[in-house]
């Protein structure tokens, strides 16, 4: 239970010594929020309370990807580790769990095998030309799954293709319910569905409805993009996710840090529904993208091309 951030910030604010190093991590989160730039006593100060912390499990706590109080326990983490956010791609340490330690992260075959052999095989025999397709009518044989992805097509689709404007911000929200609540078994299943043709791939493709949650009217530049993620807790603690689980390393034979391509993909899926939510970019290949570009970032143009790099062209994912 002291793992958890929640559980661990009660214990800390429980002790007097504890709670006042806390409440300095605070103001530092805080300002970094507003913008505002500290001189160099104020970050020493916050540079010294987060070591003050020592062997506290507030600086060893992680969350849960799928657990209630999410957002508050990411709130959490990174007060703690306020100094890690500065700059870009110095996230070090994902916020999260390893997976290997989630039960309910482990896919349950046995479970998939039930459903898909209780349907009438020539219902699905249509499908066979088709994955994609075929992944959907077994994640309708789900109440759960098929209830939490009429609700995200819902919400995504309401506005597109009219003068109104999609609501982004719910059909995200819509989208992470669907991939932290629905089981692995459908939820990979249809986004990584192996297509032969393109009509399989453009269904592969409008799986997170596209139009809604990845593509503006113009593309935007990808700094925008990252400081618009670095703002928001949960896209912040899935991009340090995916930094960790899917880092390419050339010195590598498999050009892949941790060789755990399992928890590469979970952490891909993770930044679907947040502000640098990624997709295939066609019908006709697996690559995927962000919806940004690195034209006119000045200076900056090569951290710009690291950050489209990171999907773009990670040998790892």
């Amino acid at each position: 239970p002291s793992s958890d951030c929640v559980v661990a910030e009660q214990l800390c604010l429980s002790d007097s010594t504890c709670n006042a190093t806390y409440r300095t991590l605070e103001n530092c989160a805080l300002a970094k929020t507003r913008l505002l730039s500290l001189d160099h006593d104020s970050r020493v100060r916050c540079l010294n309370a987060e070591l003050d912390l020592g062997n506290s499990s507030l600086l060893h706590c992680k969350c849960h990807r799928r657990m209630k109080r999410q957002e508050q326990c990411l709130r959490i983490f990174w007060t703690v580790h306020s100094s890690m956010t500065d700059g870009y791609f110095n996230l070090e340490t994902s916020p999260y769990e390893n997976p290997a330690n989630e039960e309910h992260w482990k896919t349950d075959y046995n479970k998939l095998a039930a459903l898909v052999s209780g349907k009438n095989c020539s219902q699905l025999a249509g499908d066979a030309t088709n994955p994609c397709l075929k992944a959907t009518h077994i994640c309708n044989l789900s109440k759960k799954c098929f209830r939490l992805r009429t609700d995200y097509a819902s919400i995504c689709t309401k506005g597109v293709g009219s003068e109104d404007v999609c609501d982004r911000r719910k059909c995200h929200r819509g989208l992470r319910n669907f991939f932290e609540k629905v089981p692995e078994d459908f939820t990979k299943k249809i986004l990584f569905c192996p297509c032969q043709d393109e009509f399989c791939g453009e269904r592969r493709r409008k799986t997170i409805v596209p139009d809604c949650s990845f593509q503006y009217n113009t593309k935007p530049n990808c700094l925008w993009l990252l400081d618009s993620c670095l703002e928001d807790h949960i896209c912040k603690s899935r991009l340090a996710d995916f930094q960790q689980n899917c880092q390419p390393v050339d010195m590598s034979p498999d050009r892949c840090s941790l060789h755990n391509y399992a928890a590469c993909l979970q952490a891909y899926m993770g930044m679907i529904g947040t502000p640098m939510t990624p997709n295939y970019v066609s019908n006709s290949s697996v690559e995927v993208s962000l919806w940004c570009t690195c034209e006119n970032s000045g200076n900056q143009k090569e951290k710009c091309d690291q950050i489209l790099g990171m999907f773009e062209s990670n040998k790892c994912l």
